[in-house]
């Protein structure tokens, strides 16, 4: 088991969680704003106590965080921070080759911002070299904090393709923090809905329906099928 909450809550947001991710699983974590979901990652993180309960997960981890923009001064290039981070997993004062850097840029689709300063690239960009970032050390468990924000429909796909050849090819297990699971929807093995009034978890058919959604906002929700695509009104 990659990740385990056993009776966990982090109060006021959410309690009684129990979770078991296995490797290569792929977990959709939904909710409004203010639900908890980023702090569901914190206490994986180990940024964040929970108020109770226990949260167990491998070392191994690999973290897309939430949008922040690099400041417009700092010197570092792209290539620059995807060697840090691959340097993490090196003997000590070592240090992680061009090829491997090159590589990993490559594999997200950012090997053409390689030399440029990150704080003078576009969100999308950085977002891109937060992926690679992410992926330097060959993650078990991958957590991603609305890893598709800034990013053009494309891009997007090209994302959530990258991420579930991940989980595929290498076993990882991946925990996807998202307001809207379409993009995501045909990878998808369970979905975590955090609401206002509790939360619930299961697969999509389980818990992408009106009933249950309804009772976890305390008010009649709407879940719509139209085209393939699952719409919350």
């Amino acid at each position: 088991m990659l990740l385990q909450f056993n009776d966990a809550a982090v109060s006021p947001l959410w309690e009684n969680l129990n979770l078991e991710v296995s490797p290569g699983e792929f977990i959709a974590v939904l909710g409004p704003n203010g639900a908890g979901k980023s702090s569901l990652l914190h206490t994986i993180l180990g940024t964040r106590q929970l108020t109770r309960g226990t949260v167990s997960a491998t070392k191994k981890i690999g973290f897309i965080p939430q949008q922040r923009m690099f400041p417009a001064e700092l010197p570092l290039r792209a290539r620059d921070l995807v060697s840090l981070s691959l340097a993490h997993g090196i003997v000590r004062n070592r240090h992680a080759s061009a090829d491997r850097v090159n590589a990993l840029l490559k594999k997200v689709g950012a090997e053409g911002i390689a030399d440029r300063r990150v704080g003078k690239l576009s969100g999308g960009q950085q977002q891109l070299v937060r992926q690679a970032q992410a992926l330097a050390n060959s993650p078990e468990l991958l957590l991603c904090d609305e890893p598709l924000l800034s990013l053009d429909m494309g891009v997007q796909q090209r994302t959530v393709d990258l991420l579930n050849r991940e989980r595929t090819e290498h076993d990882t297990a991946i925990v996807f923090v998202t307001h809207g699971i379409n993009p995501i929807l045909e990878h998808v093995n369970r979905v975590l809905y955090l609401g206002p009034f509790g939360h619930t978890l299961g697969e999509v058919s389980e818990v992408m329906r009106s009933e249950v959604l309804s009772e976890i906002y305390r008010t009649h929700i709407d879940v719509l099928h139209i085209d393939g695509r699952l719409i919350v009104v």
